[in-house]
């Protein structure tokens, strides 16, 4: 069913909605930007409140709150150490996602599931479509894969959301991380036969609060869906990117900026080489249109330097 056009008044007036990982990137974000929503309540839970590793705990706190909605957020999503620690990631992402979906399908409540473009290998240059064949190259995008399947046989009324290269201004993420290379070394390197799409949190929490307004709709709209920031760049175009908005508020270490080869540049584990997602279904379906990422950068920059 198509709805872009459907109006605001056709919206249900009140929904609780449960996120999961509340404390991740995506989470936080997520969780704030609900909080500000007439009509929602949100009840944001991190780890310690709930891990979806431990099912009796995720029992507890469905029966507790009985959510309208639950939004999976949680994830290990650390790729090199997935390679080092796979049972820690498998239990994540695989395992909890399965616990998470069979706990939410006992009670009827319909779940929004996070996942990632690791799922494919990389080798499609122009871009995934939903439809495209999984193809994970190591732990993390194995892990997310199997999370995606349970999902999908254990509960009937999911949505399975991917997006790739997220980042923020807090939490573990490409853009600080390079922040903190350019303030103490002089030169950093950057891959530049990686193409994506750089996402920030804000920009997928805008596109799961859409989603969940028509969700509210009564609408039968299940499935997997992709999201990704509009314009297509490498990781270096996109460190390129970071350091020209940072220095509008600081003078950096680094003096060059070198492009290199992923072969030469050594990691516990292999990426895709292209991360770049196809969202024409998302925007058929509910009538979501792409944000550009360079504008979500300057954003996310002032916010890291205090003027939002």
């Amino acid at each position: 069913m198509n709805i872009p056009s459907m109006v605001a008044s056709a919206y249900t007036t009140s929904a609780k909605v449960l996120i999961c990982g509340a404390d991740g990137q995506i989470g936080h974000a997520l969780a704030e930007l609900l909080l500000q929503q007439q009509g929602l309540e949100c009840i944001a839970l991190g780890r310690r409140k709930l891990d979806v590793t431990d099912p009796e705990q995720i029992r507890q706190q469905l029966e507790r709150h009985l959510p309208d909605y639950v939004i999976n957020c949680a994830g290990f999503n650390r790729v090199d150490d997935a390679e080092r620690q796979p049972d820690q990631a498998l239990a994540v992402n695989s395992a909890g996602a399965a616990s998470l979906a069979a706990a939410c399908a006992l009670l009827s409540i319909p779940l929004l599931h996070l996942s990632s473009d690791y799922v494919f290998d990389g080798h499609y240059a122009s871009g995934y479509s939903e439809d495209d064949a999984a193809s994970p190259l190591g732990v993390f995008g194995r892990s997310k894969w199997e999370g995606e399947e349970s999902v999908r046989n254990l509960h009937s009324q999911h949505l399975i959301l991917r997006v790739s290269w997220v980042f923020s201004a807090r939490g573990d993420n490409y853009l600080l991380r390079t922040l903190e290379q350019a303030r103490h070394e002089a030169m950093i390197e950057a891959v530049d036969d990686r193409r994506g799409c750089p996402t920030s949190a804000e920009d997928v929490a805008r596109v799961i609060l859409a989603i969940l307004r028509q969700l509210t709709c009564g609408i039968d709209v299940w499935g997997t869906y992709h999201y990704c920031g509009a314009e297509i760049t490498s990781r270096y175009g996109f460190s390129e990117a970071i350091l020209a908005a940072a220095r509008q508020y600081e003078e950096l270490a680094v003096q060059e900026l070198r492009a290199v080869a992923s072969a030469d540049y050594p990691a516990a584990a292999q990426r895709p080489a292209s991360s770049v997602l196809k969202c024409r279904k998302l925007l058929s379906t509910f009538g979501i249109r792409q944000r550009p990422w360079r504008s979500e950068l300057q954003r996310v920059i002032r916010e890291h330097y205090g003027e939002l």
